[in-house]
């Protein structure tokens, strides 16, 4: 099997985390056939998913997005791939969702 792990700081808070969490699962599940299961708690919540071939968590912190993925034997030969295509789309989902700088007083 072939791993995939993937972190990611941010300054969101967990409220604002949990919404790119949310939206990182609506895609997950609309564009790439994913069944997903989201488990809120105090500190860090869990999404898991999975489907034929894949497996993973993704966990979210206050501060951080951690995911992990396990391939099965025939994705793991397009791993790298995958694994660009994944962190290309946090990104963009983290970069949407930054915190709006505070403007200077002059």
């Amino acid at each position: 099997m072939a791993d995939i792990h993937i972190q990611r700081s941010h300054q969101l808070g967990l409220a604002g985390a949990r919404e790119v969490a949310r939206q990182w699962t609506e895609e997950a599940e609309g564009n790439f056939g994913m069944k997903c299961s989201y488990k809120e708690s105090g500190e860090r919540d869990e999404v898991g998913f999975s489907r034929s071939g894949v497996s993973g968590t993704l966990l979210v912190t206050a501060d951080r997005f951690e995911l992990d993925v396990k391939l099965g034997f025939l994705l793991g030969a397009f791993r790298r791939r995958i694994e660009a295509e994944v962190v290309k789309n946090l990104d963009q989902l983290l970069a949407a969702k930054k915190p709006a700088s505070r403007k200077k007083k002059a």
